[in-house]
This record gives C-alpha cells, structure tokens and sequence, in this order.
C-alpha cells in the first residue's frame, strides 16, 4: 500500500497539517504535520465513509423480515378462513346424504339418519368441485365416527406455499379446517 503525502496550512487553526492520500483508493485524510506514515495510513481507516450503506442494509433486511411477517401471516389468516368455509359447506353437503327410506318408514317426529358410510366419499367429491389440490382433496373427510345419527364431523386441508417467507421457509404449510352439521327436518316431517 503507498501513500502520497502533500503539505498545505490548516486555515482556521493555522497549523500545517499533511494530506494524506491512499493511491489505491484515492481517499484522503488531514494528518498533523510531522506524523509517521503508519499513522497517516490508520486515519485512513477510521474514515466514516460507507458506514451508512451498512446500516441500509441492515435497514432493507429487518424491513423485507417484517413485510414477510405481515404478508404471510395475512395469506395464513386467510388460508384457515378458507378451510374452515370450505369445511362448513362440505359438512352441509355429507348430512344432506340422509336415508330416505327409513325418513319415510319413520313415525312421529323421528329425525333423518345421515348415510355415515358415504361421508368421506362425499366431503372428497365436494372438496374437489371446490378445486381443491389431489394432495388436500384426498385427506379430507369424516375423521370421528358420529356422535349421533342425525351429526356429521368433517376435516378440509388447504396446503400453501408462503410468499415472502419463502425466502427463509421453503416447505409447504398445511391448515386444517373442521366443522360439524346437523341434518333436522321441518314439523311437518
């Protein structure tokens, strides 16, 4: 590393003071006059400049970390409401698979009996008209067995990739909707 040195006076103070430049770099740097070159060249280093880029990307970093933390979480907000509607209507279309002819032989006030057997063929058939992916659609259905003839459970998955989490997250993420219907008829039966 070589320096070049030039001597000029100092006009507020009055002191001669030697420029040093660094010839590699081109930057300089006012040193008292009669200072050896180690010390020209350290106040060459502990020159400020560039000390702001560090603090713009430490700046972009914790910025791009926040928007991740609020667009994701966001998208996973939305994901659960997804499912969980998803779920409700699928739940809605399995208790409307009732018995028909023990509804018609029944006496009285008796309620409908949901068909449990097809319930996971039905929340599967529903989840797919609704788009679901193969890899969701075939994990849903009735999980429980019923807690009564007229009830039915069901669980919906909506997998998900994030979007700015991406960058530090690289799996899918899977949220689970449930819901519960109940098949009731009129008075009238």
């Amino acid at each position: 590393m070589s320096a070049a040195a030039t001597e000029t006076t100092d006009e507020t103070t009055d002191r001669t003071v030697d420029e040093t430049t660094d010839e590699t770099t081109g930057r300089t740097a006012a040193v008292p006059a009669g200072r050896t070159l180690a010390a020209r060249l350290r106040a060459l280093r502990t020159d400020d400049r560039g000390s702001g880029a560090a603090a713009v990307v430490i700046f972009a970093l914790v910025f791009m970390a926040l928007a991740a933390f609020v667009v994701d979480g966001g998208l996973s907000i939305a994901k659960r409401e997804r499912a969980a509607d998803i779920a409700e209507q699928a739940a809605r279309y399995a208790a409307q698979d009732i018995d028909t002819t023990a509804l018609r032989d029944a006496q009285g006030n008796a309620q409908p009996v949901i068909d449990y057997q097809q319930c996971t063929a039905r929340v599967q058939q529903f989840a797919r008209d609704v788009d679901l992916p193969a890899s969701d659609w075939r994990r849903a259905g009735c999980p429980t067995p019923p807690t009564g003839p007229d009830r039915v459970e069901v669980v919906v998955y909506v997998t998900y990739k994030p979007i700015l989490g991406g960058f530090f997250y690289h799996n899918s993420i899977t949220v689970e909707g449930r819901a519960e219907a109940v098949s009731i008829t009129g008075a009238g039966n």
